[in-house]
């Protein structure tokens, strides 16, 4: 145990500790900029298992910000090339590659068989849809966000409010690393602050992590963070669903105002602020789609608020068919 012996050194680890980690198995969503520093410290802790879930592939604009990715790689799915370099670095932790994307279809399935999941994403969907199967199966989860010259880190669910309940309302509209731009070292801050959150919960340690949100700011040089313990969970959540959730009888309704052509030949084009314009029958679900989930979010929130019925929302990441 000579490769872990600095860390079993600190009283509330020690070798009762290591051991948990080598029995934990974590769910880390994205091998980005979030994703890359958080599996190193949790492969060079030592923990059992890592599931690693992207469906992105390597580019060069990447790699300032994901250094462990090397120019040959281009190209490469993420999360095979991640998990090569994590069994590398510690081959006593098991990495699984699963180059797909977090769906509402696979992520209960995923967040039953771990202990704690990290949400290293870049997609209001994927984040949502991991925090509501969090919630549902009671498991906590490490939230993280990182743009231009800041980021925060928070600990969710496990017992404690969701993501929904620190941000019950979201941005008109979203930036991107593309857009904003992002530093190398600020999704290196979070990244690493994400995985000692997650090594402290397996550890179980007090204080914990969940109900705390941790930010950071480069362009000031400051710290800041708060409780959430109290944080109030929606009354009425819009949920995800995936495409092959799709009834046959559900409205649907694709807010791209960027696509030629709506996702599915059933759906109706319409751009967000014509949302208004929708007289669904009660009896019928009404799906709204967009890229990000972000417009589908706003819009069913809109919808919401003028009808009662059923409203799901829908990410579409697949080429317009």
């Amino acid at each position: 145990m000579t490769r872990y012996a600095r860390q079993m050194v600190l009283p509330q680890i020690g070798a009762q500790g290591q051991q948990r980690w080598a029995a934990a198995h974590v769910l880390v969503v994205g091998a980005g900029g979030l994703g890359v520093p958080a599996l190193q410290y949790l492969a060079g802790a030592g923990i059992g298992q890592i599931t690693l879930v992207d469906g992105d592939r390597v580019e060069e604009t990447n790699l300032h910000r994901q250094p462990i990715y090397r120019m040959d790689q281009i190209g490469q799915p993420k999360a095979q090339a991640a998990a090569t370099i994590m069994t590398g670095m510690n081959p006593a932790v098991r990495v699984i590659p699963r180059v797909e994307w977090l769906t509402p279809a696979n992520a209960p399935a995923l967040v039953d068989a771990a202990d704690v999941a990290l949400d290293c994403a870049d997609s209001f969907a994927v984040s949502l849809t991991l925090s509501d199967a969090c919630m549902a199966a009671g498991r906590p989860l490490i939230a993280g966000s990182a743009l231009a010259l800041s980021g925060y880190a928070a600990g969710c669910c496990g017992g404690g409010p969701s993501l929904r309940a620190i941000f019950p309302d979201l941005p008109l509209r979203g930036a991107t690393c593309a857009t904003a731009g992002v530093m190398g070292p600020v999704v290196g801050m979070i990244g690493a602050l994400q995985a000692q959150m997650a090594l402290a919960v397996i550890l179980k340690l007090a204080p914990g992590p969940l109900g705390r949100l941790i930010s950071f700011d480069a362009a000031t040089w400051r710290t800041g963070g708060f409780r959430f313990d109290e944080a109030a969970e929606p009354a009425a959540p819009l949920p995800f669903i995936a495409v092959d959730q799709i009834a046959p009888d559900d409205l649907l309704v694709d807010l791209r105002t960027e696509a030629d052509l709506p996702f599915d030949f059933r759906a109706r084009h319409l751009p967000p602020e014509r949302i208004a314009e929708l007289s669904p029958a009660p009896d019928r679900r009404v799906v709204l789609a967009c890229r990000t989930g972000l417009r589908a979010h706003n819009a069913g929130q809109a919808l919401q608020a003028r009808w009662p019925g059923r409203i799901a929302l829908l990410a579409v990441t697949d080429p317009v068919t």
